[in-house]
């Protein structure tokens, strides 16, 4: 859990005197109400259940939806495996990127707190591995397309711009991973270091 255990310590001080019930509403109308410090954390903004954070599933999810269209609509991409490895993260890509999407919705509807330590430590595995899987299927469709436009000067003859579009969106989409598999690696560390 992300928020601190109340400890109670007994203390011999004197109590207080009471004071006149006007003037103690007055003077809790001048003193708005603080939490004590150390209590509760703050959601960042990109965690999971915060509105930030379905932003970057939302976006994740639209990049590499359009990697996975640009590069399945040409007819040749089967020929090469790194492109159909680029298809299979970027399908792994939206699958994750809309069920945890959903999640967050649910979250934010129910005004639902996602600090859970197992919750987020899912979250964390997850975005790792589709964030791997992303960069690394970007990285050899990039490599393969360089190779045909730069190297064989066969652009001509195959889909070239839709290969460069796809591989564009899948590195933009593992950019922009990063951000939410960072914040759960924070998350997960710093409730271990609470824990221990």
């Amino acid at each position: 859990m992300f928020a601190s255990r109340p400890v109670v310590h007994p203390m011999e001080v004197a109590a207080p005197a009471p004071a006149p019930a006007a003037a103690n509403q007055a003077q809790q109308q001048q003193q708005p109400q603080q939490q004590p410090p150390g209590v509760l954390m703050k959601d960042l903004p990109g965690m999971p259940g915060t509105p930030s954070g379905l932003a970057l599933r939302v976006t994740q999810l639209l990049l590499a939806a359009i990697s996975l269209a640009a590069m399945s609509s040409t007819s040749d991409f089967a020929s090469v495996s790194a492109f159909i490895y680029l298809i299979a993260a970027a399908i792994l890509q939206c699958v994750w990127s809309l069920s945890v999407a959903i999640v967050d919705i649910y979250a934010l509807l129910v005004k639902r707190c996602l600090r859970n330590r197992r919750l987020v430590t899912l979250f964390f595995i997850g975005d790792m591995i589709t964030c791997a899987g992303t960069f690394s299927g970007a990285c050899a469709a990039a490599g393969i397309t360089v190779l045909i436009d730069n190297d064989l000067n066969i652009c001509s003859e195959n889909h070239c711009s839709s290969f460069q579009t796809a591989v564009a969106m899948g590195f933009m989409c593992s950019f922009c991973i990063a951000p939410s598999f960072m914040l759960n690696f924070w998350s997960v560390a710093s409730t271990r270091v609470l824990a221990a």
